[in-house]
């Protein structure tokens, strides 16, 4: 099985689709969207989640997945490949394939970009290495690596194909704009949270600015741009 969501298409426009060779993630994020769709087909009795939940999963009969020539795979949507839970022969299992298929575009997104490092030169070159960085700040909503430490892991990585995912968009510092500019990202999607979680978002105004900067550099990419939750209360006690 393989799942194409609607929430991956519209984060990947490009996305030609989604390859789950391992599945699950122990980040326990507060907004993630994977583990509530893990168990809704889990209550559906769809396989592997009905047997398995959300738990970190290699799913070996995957591996023989070819993909079309020209196609965009976004590897592991329902998952990170790079938790440190992961181990390192799951991961090598995978960049082989990636690397038997050059006619093939991989992205990989992970909160763990630390992991990246460990891998060095493994990566071929049809491959995106991408880090989701809600903001500078550290919030607490999530047991993933602190943005700093992704922020600092993306700076440090060679590979030439990178991207950065700002979503759900957190409120940040101005420093959030230099520390972005100095992973040098080839795209940076920015898009607002879809699921009514109350985060601590930035007003629609200073999101807009952050996009503005980051057009001057690289692609910009967005999905759900809106104001942020509080604005709307805010703006319907003056009504």
């Amino acid at each position: 099985m393989i799942e194409i969501n609607a929430n991956t298409q519209k984060t990947f426009g490009e996305i030609t689709e989604t390859w789950n060779p391992v599945i699950g993630c122990n980040h326990q994020c507060a907004y993630c969207w994977a583990v509530r769709l893990a168990r809704k087909l889990a209550s559906m009795g769809v396989e592997p989640y009905s047997s398995n939940g959300f738990r970190p999963t290699l799913l070996p009969q995957r591996l023989n997945k070819r993909f079309r020539r020209g196609s965009t795979v976004f590897v592991c949507d329902m998952g990170d490949l790079f938790g440190d839970w992961v181990p390192e022969e799951w991961i090598r299992s995978i960049i082989d394939v990636v690397r038997g298929q050059p006619h093939v575009r991989f992205m990989f997104l992970t909160k763990n970009p630390n992991r990246y490092l460990r891998f060095g030169n493994e990566f071929p070159m049809n491959v995106v290495l991408a880090a989701t960085i809600e903001s500078n700040r550290d919030y607490g909503l999530s047991r993933a690596p602190k943005p700093s430490e992704r922020i600092e892991a993306m700076k440090a990585l060679k590979h030439p194909y990178k991207g950065v995912v700002v979503e759900p968009i957190i409120d940040f510092d101005d420093y959030f704009i230099r520390a972005l500019m100095d992973i040098r990202p080839i795209f940076v999607y920015v898009g607002y949270d879809n699921y009514g979680c109350r985060l601590p978002e930035p007003p629609l105004s200073k999101t807009m600015i952050l996009m503005a900067t980051l057009r001057e550099f690289t692609d910009v990419r967005t999905g759900t741009l809106r104001m942020a939750w509080y604005e709307f209360r805010d703006r319907d006690s003056f009504r």
